[in-house]
């Protein structure tokens, strides 16, 4: 039996992944649906771009999230056993420009993968780089709006796969769910979403029931993040607009303000830098951006850059309307009040806990100092700003005051009630 390694790559939009059907031009599994693939020639990554290109003209959409451990697929009637290097790849847009090798493409839920007539280890090769609890619980990079969409994915599949196998009960999902829950409790987004998700299935829910309900709540959730996203644009359309760390939803109303902000003033933001991507994101859709280390936002709120608003986002609005959000949103707030600059928090209302204590997350010893010195590292990754210091928080549903998000943290309070069932 000849060995042939090649690549699959998932490409991810949302929470939907493409699929392409296979046409009569390639030599194997002609009218079978995958996922982009090719023959992984030298540097399987490579390979892997290679095929996006060329298949779908996605390549400059595209940015690596995880690469799964190849493995091993025989197909005795072709007499070959394939090496499978499984991709994942979060995309930016679904507009598909097909090759010869494929005659349709959808963007779909991973999860229609069990039902359709698919190349062989198709499911094995997406649960291969698809999130986990390790993968959500270790990201540092992402903010918790994109991580709370992960978590719920980790339940839709799990859900999904109890549905194709004919299981009747549930009780494995709640124990999941509760897990879920407990990976990530600074992140309250996640908790809700849950919660949401949860209470809507119901005290006997089925897997069916369950994954319908998780399916709506992702669709919600991005409903939510969108309709926030794009009031928080409006306060910095055509505007010079300072922030730090990277909210998904402060990304996202920056890029598609319209008009565009005149410039963007970035902070590093550590532990973790994650805003140096953010910046080289902002360059490349062609904003005048700089980025700054967290150590000058006072020369920067003094004079040594131009602002006019600051926009910063979320990990938790707490009961109290106070902000847990990453290090140094405190010192920038206090900075734009002195300064008399408007300073909004963009969030959606999925981000009110129901808690006025916060959790707050650190960092690991070694993202501040990895020498040998015995010495203390207090690394928080989180911080609390008081609600006095913004000028309003920014959701769904526009500006929001203490009234509403007193009774917002009441509704979602409700939601937990099914870990009691």
């Amino acid at each position: 039996m000849k060995e042939t390694h090649v690549v699959t790559c998932f490409l991810r939009n949302r929470s939907a992944v493409l699929l392409l059907k296979r046409s009569d031009k390639v030599g194997t599994y002609q009218g079978k649906w995958g996922a982009v693939a090719g023959y992984a020639e030298g540097d399987p990554e490579r390979a892997a771009r290679r095929e996006i290109a060329e298949e779908t003209g996605l390549h400059e959409a595209v940015t690596l999230v995880r690469r799964g451990k190849a493995f091993p697929v025989e197909d005795e009637s072709l007499n070959t056993r394939w090496v499978v290097h499984p991709y994942l790849f979060d995309c930016s847009r679904r507009e598909v420009r097909l090759d010869e090798e494929a005659e349709e493409a959808v963007w779909v839920s991973p999860t229609e993968i069990l039902y359709r007539d698919t190349v062989p280890g198709l499911w094995k090769s997406y649960r291969q780089v698809a999130p986990t609890v390790e993968t959500i619980r270790h990201d540092r990079v992402h903010g918790s709006a994109y991580i709370s969409i992960r978590a719920l994915e980790i339940l839709r599949d799990a859900a999904a796969e109890r549905v194709f196998h004919g299981e009747e009960s549930g009780d494995q999902l709640r124990t999941q769910a509760r897990e879920l829950l407990s990976v990530r409790p600074a992140m309250t987004a996640l908790e809700n979403r849950i919660h949401r998700a949860m209470h809507v299935a119901g005290a006997e829910a089925t897997p069916n029931d369950i994954e319908v309900q998780v399916m709506g709540t992702i669709e919600r959730a991005f409903q939510d993040d969108d309709e926030a996203t794009r009031r928080a644009g409006s306060y910095i359309a055509g505007r010079r607009v300072f922030t730090l760390s990277r909210s998904q939803t402060v990304v996202q109303a920056i890029l598609k303000a319209d008009p565009a902000p005149k410039s963007v003033v970035i902070a590093m933001s550590h532990p973790g830098w994650e805003a140096v991507g953010v910046a080289e994101q902002f360059s490349r859709a062609g904003l005048d951006v700089t980025l700054v280390p967290d150590s000058a936002l006072a020369h920067v709120f003094h004079g040594g850059a131009e602002i006019d608003v600051v926009l910063l986002g979320a990990d938790t609005i707490l009961a109290n309307g106070h902000v847990v959000n990453k290090t140094g949103t405190h010192h920038a707030a206090l900075l734009a009040r002195q300064q008399h600059f408007p300073c909004y928090v963009a969030t959606s209302s999925d981000k009110i806990s129901t808690q006025t204590t916060p959790r707050i997350e650190e960092a690991s010893r070694e993202e501040v100092y990895d020498g040998t010195a015995i010495l203390n590292v207090v690394a928080p990754l989180f911080e609390v700003t008081p609600a006095h210091l913004f000028s309003g928080l920014i959701t769904e549903y526009g500006i929001v005051g203490m009234k509403e998000v007193g009774d917002i943290a009441s509704e979602l309070r409700s939601l937990a009630k099914w870990e009691k069932w």
